[in-house]
Order: C-alpha cells, then sequence, then structure tokens
C-alpha cells in the first residue's frame, strides 16, 4: 500500500509548506472585508486578517479584482448563503480576478504568475473580498489576453449562472425559443449572448433604455417590463431563464407546453408549481456551482469576441459599502466590480 509515508519519502512532505507559514509569530497578512454581524453595508469594515496558504493541488491567488453579485448583499443581510458560511465573521465575495503567487503541491494546470479568474468554493465562502484567497486550482483558469483583470472579475459567477442554466439545466440547442428576463443584468446579459451562441432566437426583458444596446449583443426581441402589457407579444417560449424572482406564473404563460423555466433568485414557488402542473410546464430551481470546464469554454468564447462581458462601475475595496448600495438599486447595466489591489 502507498502510504503517507511512502509520499513523503518520494515528493517530500506535501503539507509543509501549507503548515510552516502558521507556525510563527511573524506569519504574513493581508487587508480583508470582514463582516461582523449580519446586516446593512455599514458591517462591511476593512480589516487585517492572517494570510492563508494553499494546501495540495491548491493555489494562492494574489486577488487584483472582485465582483459584487446580488449573492454577496443577501447573504450579508442574512440570505443568499448566510446559512452555509455560519454565523459571522466571514469575509464575502465569490468572483476573483488575480495572479497565482503560490502553487500547492500536486497543481498541474497553473504556475505561478499566470493570471487567473474563478469562483471558488461556492457556496462555501471564497473570501474574494480580500488581498488573497486559496481554493483548488481547477477551479481557476487563466484569463484571456483580450479581458483586463477588472473585466475578468465580472465574468465567472454571471457566466458560469448563465452556461449551467442554458446548458445543463434547460438544454438549449439551435432553433430554441429563450426568454431572458432582466436582460440588461449581470447574469442577463451574458445568458442573451451565450443563448445566442448556442443557435436560439433569444428574448430579452429590460428598461427601454438598455433595449439598443441588447439588441447589438444579440438579442432577437427585447420588451420593456415597465409596460404592464410587456409579455403579450411573447409567446412559445422553449426556456425562460427567470432571474427577477418576481411575477413567476406569469412570465412562464409564455412557455410552450413541457417548455422549461429556471427559477434562478428565490427558487420554485408554490404557485408556480401548481401553474407548471396544470399548463404542463417543466420548473427548475438552481445554484451555480464552480466548473472549471465550462469556464474554460467561456473564457474561449471572450477570447474569441464571441461575449463580451459589460462593467458598470468600479470601486476601490475600501467603499465596498458603495458597491453594495449601488447594486441593491437593481438599475445597473452588467456588472459591479473591486478593485482590490494596492
Amino acid at each position: 500500500m502507498f502510504t503517507q509515508d511512502d509520499l513523503c519519502a518520494t515528493y517530500g512532505d506535501p503539507w509543509a509548506a501549507a503548515t510552516v507559514p502558521f507556525m510563527n509569530n511573524a506569519a504574513p497578512t493581508m487587508r480583508a472585508i470582514t463582516q461582523q454581524r449580519l446586516g446593512g453595508a455599514d458591517e462591511l469594515i476593512l480589516t487585517t486578517k492572517p494570510r492563508p496558504a494553499p494546501l495540495p493541488t491548491e493555489v494562492l491567488v494574489r486577488v487584483t479584482a472582485a465582483g459584487v453579485n446580488p449573492v454577496d448583499w443577501k447573504t450579508r443581510e442574512g440570505n443568499g448563503m448566510a446559512g452555509v458560511l455560519g454565523e459571522p465573521p466571514f469575509v464575502l465575495g465569490w468572483d476573483v480576478a488575480g495572479v497565482v503567487e503560490e502553487v500547492g503541491f500536486g497543481v498541474t494546470t497553473l504556475a505561478v504568475g499566470d493570471r487567473v479568474f474563478g469562483m471558488p468554493w461556492f457556496p462555501r465562502q471564497a473570501g474574494a473580498y480580500a488581498e488573497y484567497v486559496t481554493a483548488p486550482s481547477r477551479q481557476f483558469v487563466k484569463v484571456p489576453d483580450v479581458l483586463s483583470d477588472v473585466q475578468a472579475a465580472a465574468v465567472p459567477l454571471a457566466a458560469l449562472t448563465a452556461w449551467q442554466a442554458l446548458v445543463d439545466t434547460a438544454g438549449v440547442s439551435a432553433g430554441d425559443r429563450v426568454l431572458v428576463t432582466a436582460g440588461a443584468g449581470g447574469v442577463g446579459h451574458l445568458a442573451v449572448q451565450l443563448a445566442k451562441h448556442l443557435g436560439a432566437h433569444v428574448t430579452a426583458t429590460a428598461s427601454e433604455r438598455n433595449h439598443a444596446w441588447l439588441r447589438s449583443i444579440g438579442a432577437d426581441d427585447v420588451v420593456d417590463y415597465h409596460d404592464p402589457e410587456y409579455l403579450t407579444t411573447v409567446k412559445d417560449i422553449d426556456a425562460i431563464i427567470e432571474l427577477t424572482g418576481a411575477d413567476q406564473v406569469r412570465i412562464a404563460s409564455t412557455l410552450r407546453p413541457g417548455g422549461i423555466i429556471v427559477a434562478v433568485p428565490g427558487g420554485v414557488s408554490a404557485e408556480l408549481g401548481a401553474a407548471a402542473t396544470a399548463a404542463g410546464f417543466r420548473t427548475s430551481a438552481f445554484l451555480v456551482e464552480p466548473d472549471g470546464a465550462a469556464l474554460t469554454t467561456i473564457a474561449g468564447l471572450l477570447s474569441a469576441g464571441q461575449v463580451t462581458v459589460e462593467v458598470a462601475r468600479t470601486f476601490p475595496i475600501a467603499d465596498v459599502a458603495k458597491a453594495h448600495a449601488l447594486g441593491e438599486t437593481n438599475r445597473t447595466r452588467g456588472k459591479i466590480v473591486l478593485e482590490v489591489a494596492r
């Protein structure tokens, strides 16, 4: 039997690099946004914490930018992933872009100095609102040269949500009719482009001010959700990527029999489930997960210019409360990003 002693004799102790930095009083530190209590954005405090070290098969990434997502402020308030993270203190954030600073034993896909992006550990704590994170190397992908670090930080959670909802859950293929609600949002604008890449006819809902832009990135039809009758022209939909968590039954009325609504925020309500039984459409709740293979595919589409990412605004990490306040308006186009590197 190949034992741990055999491993150490052959390759050296793979755990040593991970444990030595914490065995003295001069352990390196980092800045991080730590939340001590659940509540408003004023609970997000810039602190100093010990810098983590990678375990075997992990990498240490120096974070240059971190994406901000609705799950962040929902978790901050005690919803979202708060039940997974447990009681504070914790560090929010799952969208990471940065540079590999150190590799743990067994890492073969990345090297020190590589620019990477990813959505590590979700739904467990990733701690992206910090200067360093550690995570399994295969939850990160090399950043395409065409992207800045800020753009890269805007991609992982939103793009993986869109891809997994469209491809893995709804099974969208060429010729399907897809409806994307909140089409100008972080997930929405990527879902529009990815659905179009898959060969679908894409309808998006958005404010009128975003209609021309959505058409320019691939939407075939755009309807203004402010109009009380906005769904009257939408019909025979094969798949809905529902990103608002509201008015689910009415939105689902646009589905053909056998179509599917993927309810991303909030899941499938009892009312929606009853409507599905009565009308003969399908429903699916949804939670994104780390997916290096899918992110590699998305990186290729970004590199080829077939998909673009929109950054609404950036904030220095110390202004994280302002970033959350802007995001909570639900009126931004694309993503909000924190600039972490000093």
